[in-house]
């Protein structure tokens, strides 16, 4: 299966309020820039990439989680990271079923890791 079909399938699976929010979440995260790529990877988890990984996407019994791998780089003047925030390197963003996405914050917030990867990169050469 593709990683497209993988993603359709995890949704299709879930049936509630959870493939519902993951299917927005990703329609938001494609809708961002032009060329953000879905993969599969880890045995099952959406990823979603621009110049490198930008969030990984994921289901669990009460929420449903997008993990910026380079989140602690990243400045989040909307306060959207709310898990992971010990670390050095990522931050999640749990959502829980009566949560309202703040669709403009999160697409500003995956726009500065896609500039975050671009540096990067740049930075290598």
């Amino acid at each position: 299966m593709t990683a497209d079909e993988e993603i359709d399938a995890l949704i299709a699976r879930h049936q509630d309020w959870r493939g519902a929010r993951l299917s927005d979440l990703r329609a938001l995260i494609l809708d961002t820039e032009p060329g953000i790529e879905e993969t599969w990877k880890w045995m099952g988890s959406p990823v979603w990439e621009l110049g490198g990984i930008l969030c990984v996407g994921n289901i669990f019994t009460n929420k449903v989680k997008l993990v910026f791998m380079d989140g602690a780089a990243l400045d989040d003047p909307h306060t959207l990271f709310n898990a992971e925030l010990e670390g050095n390197k990522r931050r999640g963003i749990d959502f829980f079923e009566t949560d309202v996405p703040d669709t403009s914050s999160l697409q500003t917030l995956i726009r500065a890791a896609i500039e975050h990867n671009r540096a990067r990169t740049a930075a290598k050469r």
